[in-house]
């Protein structure tokens, strides 16, 4: 069975931003158990969804949730009245403080340890090898969690090890969806992964995909590795769609969550 490795000393948890869904997205319709005003005054917050964007217009927020302005101005005048809106003095909205506050809450409740974990215990199950993501800051990688598949080398990178970004399948997966040049990176973002055989380490073979969070954050790798005798390269091709998609899975569990909070928890 698949054992996991997590990180020592990691934090319990760290600052995530909750991802940005509409109702249309949870999969439910108003109904007779749904007020609308409330679900017209939570469109109105969803409208700040954008990273780039801390003031809206009342046009722009109208526009974005589909409602007439004099609707829309009524809803922001009066989740201003609990400070889940902040009106500007040229008229311009922004989130307000106990819009944070609840984030807070979430936050506090939410341990990325419990996220990555079910994805890569399921990815070490499928493929028979270990697999696990890494993070990255400047030009160093660390393995965040590992999760050992049957057969696992015992001179594998632990949890904690920094490792270079320019050696090993995970790193280089990272550099090509940071934009990095060449030839090679080109060829990584187009196929989606990348995989290498005894490069950083003679006995070890991986394929790994990056992993983008909101708005195209790249968080990190996800890979899956083993010994070189047994991960050839018809092989590592063939399990490049499964880490692929267990990279997507994790892009989108972890929703939010920043890059650098992520790091956060890294510590040799």
């Amino acid at each position: 069975m698949a054992q996991s490795t997590r990180s020592r000393n990691s934090p319990a948890a760290p600052a995530v931003r909750p991802p940005s869904k509409s109702l249309a997205d949870t999969g439910q319709a108003p109904g007779r158990d749904h007020i609308q005003a409330v679900i017209r005054a939570m469109s109105l917050l969803q409208a700040f969804d954008s990273a780039d964007e801390v003031f809206l217009t009342l046009t722009e927020m109208a526009r974005r949730t589909g409602m007439h302005k004099p609707t829309a101005l009524r809803l922001a005048r009066t989740l201003a009245l609990t400070r889940f809106l902040v009106q500007r003095e040229d008229s311009a909205w922004r989130l307000g403080p106990f819009a944070g506050w609840i984030g807070s809450r979430y936050q506090a409740q939410f341990d990325v340890g419990s996220v990555i974990e079910p994805i890569l215990l399921r990815l070490a199950a499928e493929t028979g090898e270990s697999s696990s993501f890494y993070v990255h800051e400047g030009n160093l990688r660390s393995c965040l969690m590992r999760c050992d598949g049957p057969n696992a080398r015992p001179d594998h990178p632990r949890s904690g090890e920094l490792l270079p970004l320019e050696l090993g399948a995970p790193g280089r997966a990272i550099l090509a969806a940071l934009g990095e040049p060449g030839d090679l990176y080109e060829r990584i973002r187009r196929r989606g992964f990348h995989y290498a055989r005894a490069e950083r380490s003679t006995g070890a073979a991986a394929v790994a995909a990056a992993v983008r969070g909101a708005h195209g954050v790249v968080l990190g790798a996800v890979s899956t590795s083993g010994p070189v005798e047994r991960l050839t390269t018809p092989v590592l091709r063939r399990l490049a769609p499964i880490t692929m998609a267990a990279a997507r899975q994790l892009g989108i569990a972890l929703g939010g969550v920043s890059a650098t909070s992520l790091r956060a928890t890294w510590h040799p």
